[in-house]
């Protein structure tokens, strides 16, 4: 009986597997709802900066903010690229790592050095064992009420770098949020600003008058509003999380629960087999008494 024995430990070992994936299935179940709630919350904002946006780009200001001007030659592109902190979420992190590598490769074969600034665990390790990039700025456990506060250090690194010249262009990198059973990672072109859409530019012979300086007013309006959209793509990316890890965990139980089946099937095998083996013991002694 000693194979039955290990197909019950087996058993046992797969099912204390299976409690914790079926829990870990729950909890994201849980907060999938919660980080949709964040997201709901902050798109009036991000759509009403959005607008504002859309008419600066529309009008003919007296002072051109350099997030707005796109650069001849680019000779260094940072990314930031926003992951999870932890694992156990299938291939979301690893998806959006091939499309950022991809990206990458295209930007070098160009000519241009490469710098990084990640968002989450899971990305800082990831590019700090790649060769050739430089991971300038990084911040991590952010929680699952993420603030705009938590991100304005690594934000103002980039900025800075950015207005220095020591960045042509900015990409983001996130995955972003299209349902429970679908997230797409997406890489998008963040400084300088994409020109607005004609859906975007209401009203386009108004101009403004501007109090305080032009210069003064723009550095803030433009600022907040790269920050929202990084703080939108965190947002996305959270969301994103809980629903690749509720469907990877759903999966993993169900694995568990065929395994399971397999096993107490071999092992109703083993045992049958066993029980068969003795009674033939017990005729062979009987037949020779």
């Amino acid at each position: 009986m000693s194979g039955a024995r290990e197909i019950v430990s087996k058993i046992r070992s797969v099912k204390n597997t299976r409690k914790v994936t079926k829990a870990l299935e729950m909890v994201s179940a849980s907060k999938i709802k919660k980080s949709q709630e964040l997201m709901s919350a902050s798109r009036p904002y991000a759509r009403m900066i959005k607008q504002v946006i859309g008419h600066l780009s529309a009008a003919t200001p007296e002072y051109t903010h350099p997030f707005t001007v796109t650069r001849d030659e680019i000779k260094s592109v940072g990314y930031v690229v926003v992951s999870t902190d932890r694992g156990l979420c299938g291939g979301l992190n690893t998806n959006l790592f091939r499309m950022v590598l991809a990206d990458m490769s295209t930007q070098i074969e160009a000519g241009a050095s490469i710098k990084v600034v990640t968002i989450g665990r899971k990305a800082s390790q990831y590019f700090r064992n790649i060769s050739g990039i430089e991971v300038v700025a990084h911040t991590a456990n952010i929680g699952e009420k993420p603030q705009i506060a938590d991100l304005i250090g690594v934000m103002k690194t980039v900025f800075d770098a950015y207005h220095n010249g020591e960045l042509d262009r900015l990409q983001l990198a996130y995955n972003d949020f299209i349902n429970t059973m679908a997230q797409q990672a997406l890489v998008s072109q963040l400084l300088p600003l994409p020109e607005a859409e004609d859906s975007d530019q209401l009203l386009q012979h108004w101009d403004y008058i501007y109090e305080p300086e032009a210069r003064e007013l723009l550095d803030e309006v433009l600022t907040r509003y790269v920050e929202s959209l990084v703080y939108q793509a965190v947002l996305e990316n959270l969301a994103s999380e809980h629903a690749a890890r509720m469907v990877a965990m759903k999966s993993a139980s169900d694995n568990a629960s065929d395994l399971i089946d397999d096993l107490n099937l071999a092992y109703n095998k083993a045992r049958q087999a066993a029980i068969t083996q003795e009674i033939s013991e017990i005729v062979g002694g009987a037949a020779a008494v």
